[in-house]
């Protein structure tokens, strides 16, 4: 079975050739069929040149794909001149496969002229020849038209798959980075707080080594719960991660709400960062913007940690159904110059890309009093919401 294998390998390779050769053997054979019909009496000239011209139009074959209009041009004036049709009907076929256009049109009436002129000075009669031409002729550009058009068509086809398939594998190689850039962000949001606030109460020890053992017990203790609720939030967001199940983000864990407000407010004042809050937020916060709400102020209070700890710290959140959603950290002038823990800037960006989508806006900058402030405005609902729900109403009102 391998060498027939190599065999059918070796003919689709050359397959075009082939044909090629039987096309030039087929016409060969007619033109000498006809040479020697017309030579019952003994060879004539007329019957050499029939012959000669033959061959010539048959041996032009061979280019037909390459130059299938000049090969049409030296068949059509073989029919003329020496009543060969075999070759100009090949020559008519590869080109309506080739082209279905003006020149192929133009090239058939020519070949049917040349058929009619041909045969006119003989004994035949002239209307079969006029109703006769157009039936041959037709016949091969009709097959060839056939041919090229399902070519055509399933080049297309073809092309149009490949298409699909590649972009098909770039949308999933986009959602798949997509994905992975939002676990990572998630990652950063989960993991840079709770890292911040065990790295405050380490300085703290660190700063005051004479301070009691309670003291260290508690700071102890501390360092020991906001670790272990690191390492399961980490567990649970990498496990996400290994099984990619995640789903727009619905089961990243866990899952932030604006009720937990108070507690990322009371676990930076247990890690010695001063911090005054003004929390308004009533409960019936949509759950995307509390999530949303959540995350800028857990920003806010890490970079704190990181950059300005021991320093007063102002967090307000206010917000209402009609007017939006308000959140505001702002921190003084801090009086070291070095920053505890080292920042990347991907906390902001990640900030911003969610406030953008949420339709709200956000903006960061130091004070005039050398501080640092985060300032955001959140519509009441996601943005994308609203603009789908604006949809829907102004389509119920069309209709």
């Amino acid at each position: 079975m391998r060498w027939l294998r190599r065999w059918f390998a070796w003919f689709i390779r050359r397959a075009p050739r082939i044909r090629d050769l039987m096309f030039i053997g087929f016409s060969l054979l007619t033109i000498v069929a006809q040479a020697a019909a017309g030579s019952s009496g003994g060879w004539q000239a007329r019957d050499w040149y029939v012959l000669a011209a033959g061959i010539v139009a048959s041996l032009a074959l061979w280019w037909r794909r390459r130059y299938p209009v000049m090969v049409t041009v030296v068949t059509i004036l073989a029919m003329a001149t020496a009543q060969i049709f075999v070759p100009m009907g090949l020559a008519l076929l590869t080109l309506s496969i080739r082209r279905r256009d003006t020149m192929l049109v133009i090239l058939s009436v020519a070949g049917y002229v040349a058929y009619v002129a041909s045969y006119w000075s003989g004994n035949s009669d002239p209307f079969v020849l006029m109703f006769t031409g157009p039936f041959l002729i037709g016949t091969w550009v009709a097959v060839g038209a056939y041919v090229g058009a399902r070519r055509d068509l399933m080049v297309s086809l073809r092309d149009r798959a490949e298409r699909a398939e590649s972009e098909r594998e770039l949308r999933a190689e986009q959602a798949r980075l997509g994905e992975r850039a939002r676990i990572a962000q998630e990652m950063h949001d989960v993991l840079a707080h709770k890292v911040s606030l065990i790295a405050l109460h380490a300085g703290g020890l660190e700063v005051n080594p004479a301070v009691g053992p309670e003291k260290v017990e508690s700071s102890a203790g501390l360092i020991r719960e906001t670790a272990r609720q690191a390492m399961e939030d980490l567990r649970e967001v990498l496990g996400v991660l290994r099984t990619d199940l995640s789903v727009a983000g619905a089961d990243l864990a866990p899952v932030p709400r604006a009720a937990d407000l108070a507690r990322l407010v009371e676990a930076s004042r247990a890690a010695g960062v001063k911090v005054t809050s003004d929390l308004a937020l009533p409960d019936e916060v949509p759950a995307s913007v509390g999530r949303t709400v959540y995350r800028i102020v857990q920003e806010g209070l890490t970079n704190v940690h990181k950059h300005a700890r021991g320093v007063t710290t102002e967090v307000l959140v206010r917000g209402a159904a009609g007017t939006g959603v308000t959140v505001r950290v702002t921190n003084v002038r801090p009086v070291a110059a070095d920053a505890l823990l080292p920042g990347s800037g991907a906390g902001l960006v990640g900030l911003r890309e969610r406030v953008g989508l949420s339709g709200g806006r956000i903006s960061t900058g130091p004070t005039q009093e050398g501080g640092w402030q985060v300032e955001a405005w959140l519509p009441w609902s996601d943005g994308r919401s609203e603009a789908s729900e604006d949809k829907s109403d102004g389509e119920e009102g069309e209709r």
